[in-house]
């Protein structure tokens, strides 16, 4: 079945141009480009005045952190232009190993946008870590002949791969042997020791938040990975590389994307139109979105506008606008103003999706649970956390644990806790954050990256036990609370990250929650849920938090609470 595009601004990604052009569709592959007003097609649209561009793909992202089960986050992803993702489901093998890679790939076929699978590199991220599973490089092996899947997903031991750790090089050499893709994330490293990180044929990185760190890393041969979700937003910071030479070797991704944040900004069509806004040329911004992540990833024929490309395309109303009308993937309209063509859901082994779904083992908690044992002042190593971002600080502070166990709510002093969920080890690290803004009350969560343990920060032990509980009755998910009752709670029933509730559901109950924490005294538009998500993330700079207690990241190893 032939179609022709008739007289759309066709955006060419090769040499950042715009022509008046038709485009030949057949049978899902453009079979050119050019005046084809000669040609009989089966069905033809006449697009005067709009513009086609490649459609968009996100080269680096956690589907699980959108709390969407593949189905529903493609449904929410095809309206934004989104024809493919690059991700790596190492949340959800965090909780379950292997099966939760066998889920991804199966929840994930035959959708509107392509799911390539990076396979997780450190499940646990460290040693510092209690996850569900561990993977070593012979667990991995059998996923590298599925057509889906890419290479390794982000090194994050990056001391690891400088000391040379044998399991670690094992699962890169392992990827180097199949030709696979590695991705890198590798927070400020710098120097001799990227050098060694790079050498291991780790050639791109998502972490970069300053200019200087990341035209360190052009310069020295890696892709960079512009990120714009919910939590970390390093767009604007970055916007100087959306010029050449660096827009050559820059993509788009989105990381960690919330739903309510991906239903009402959107994808990577989000990025793009903030780039453009701030003055970014559309033409560069629409290549990085598109064919730098696809050449990275050695996606032959794939974003681009060009004979015997797979027909991936965005019509758009407006270029300036990232307005976009109409979404065809492999040549079939997937959506049209903002409406998805309804499409089958991929069907699930039933003893897996059983599997996936039994995943928290945890006792009831106690509000003494949360105490430190210190009826005295005590200098303390604390968490400082920060909008926008999901490094951290440390800080000392001088804590009375003589009033009200060292918790000061007028000096933003709350506590933090982080349970072991999965083995029932009794593990549980507890220590002081400022930064998240709770006045009263308290909030909890199973999203914890990246071994998905239960987090908790609150204003008082009662209601963090409270919240903590309702996560568990709920079999996972999210709660704020205040004086033992529930203000807002989310249900994430699949390995206690994902909802299996409709994409708009989804996100007015993901709306609901967030409201439901400013009610309880964060700052707006701060996302205290998912910063606090990567509290627990010890590869994040400087100072976090494990079951094990308080992390030093610099030093990549554990720290005392007490610092006197």
């Amino acid at each position: 079945m032939k179609t022709i595009l008739k007289n759309a601004f066709v955006v060419n990604v090769f040499t950042e141009e715009i022509e008046k052009q038709d485009v030949l569709i057949e049978n899902g592959i453009i079979l050119g480009v050019g005046d084809y007003s000669d040609v009989t097609a089966d069905s033809t649209a006449d697009l005067t005045g709009k513009y086609i561009c490649p459609g968009f793909i996100d080269g680096h992202i956690h589907i699980e952190s959108t709390m969407l089960i593949p189905y529903e986050f493609a449904k929410a992803c095809a309206p934004h232009g989104t024809t493919a993702v690059i991700a790596d489901p190492h949340e959800i093998a965090n909780v379950c190993g292997k099966d939760g890679i066998r889920y991804m790939l199966q929840a994930s076929e035959g959708l509107p946008l392509t799911v390539y699978i990076m396979l997780p590199s450190c499940v646990p991220s460290t040693s510092f870590d209690e996850s569900g599973a561990s993977l070593t490089a012979e667990d991995l092996e059998e996923f590298y002949s599925h057509p889906r899947v890419l290479g390794l997903a982000e090194v994050m031991d990056y001391p690891g791969v400088i000391s040379e750790n044998e399991g670690l090089i094992k699962k890169i050499n392992s990827a180097k042997a199949h030709g696979a893709v590695i991705n890198g994330h590798a927070p400020l490293l710098t120097g001799h020791s990227l050098d060694k990180y790079i050498s291991a044929g780790i050639y791109d990185d998502h972490e970069c938040s300053s200019v200087e760190e990341a035209c360190e890393r052009i310069r020295k041969g890696q892709f960079i990975m512009i990120r714009q979700g919910t939590a970390a937003k390093n767009l604007v910071d970055l916007l100087p590389l959306f010029k050449k030479p660096w827009s050559d070797r820059c993509m788009l991704v989105s990381d960690d994307k919330h739903p309510a944040d991906l239903i009402e900004r959107g994808h990577i069509d989000d990025a793009v139109r903030i780039a453009v806004k701030r003055g970014a040329s559309p033409l560069a911004a629409i290549k990085m979105a598109s064919f730098n992540a696809a050449q990275h990833f050695g996606l032959k024929n794939v974003g681009a506008i060009a004979p015997g490309y797979a027909a991936d395309l965005i019509v758009l109303n407006s270029l300036e606008a990232v307005e976009i009308c109409d979404v065809y993937k492999n040549g079939k309209k997937v959506s049209s103003n903002g409406s998805v063509v309804p499409f089958e859901k991929p069907v699930v082994d039933n003893a897996l999706e059983s599997r996936v779904h039994r995943t928290f083992s945890l006792d009831m908690m106690k509000g003494s649970d949360f105490i430190i044992n210190c009826g005295e002042k005590r200098k303390c190593n604390i968490i400082r956390a920060f909008r926008r971002q999901i490094i951290t600080e440390k800080e000392t502070a001088v804590i009375d644990f003589s009033v009200n166990n060292g918790i000061d709510i007028e000096n933003d002093l709350l506590k933090i806790a982080v349970i072991e969920r999965h083995k029932h080890t009794g593990h549980m690290g507890v220590a002081f954050i400022r930064g998240i803004g709770l006045k009263c009350g308290a909030i909890a969560s199973s999203v914890a990256h990246d071994s998905h343990n239960l987090i908790v920060v609150g204003t008082n032990e009662a209601d963090m036990a409270f919240a903590a509980n309702t996560v568990i009755e709920a079999g996972g998910g999210l709660a704020a609370v205040n004086n033992g009752a529930v203000v807002s709670k989310m249900a994430l029933p699949v390995a206690g990250i994902m909802s299996e509730e409709d994409a708009r559901v989804c996100a007015e109950q993901n709306a609901e929650i967030k409201n439901a924490a400013l009610l309880l005294g964060c700052p707006e538009r701060s996302e205290p849920f998912m910063r606090m998500s990567f509290i627990s993330l010890p590869v994040i700079p400087h100072i976090k938090l494990t079951t094990f207690g308080l992390f030093d990241g610099d030093s990549f190893s554990l720290m005392p609470l007490f610092a006197d």
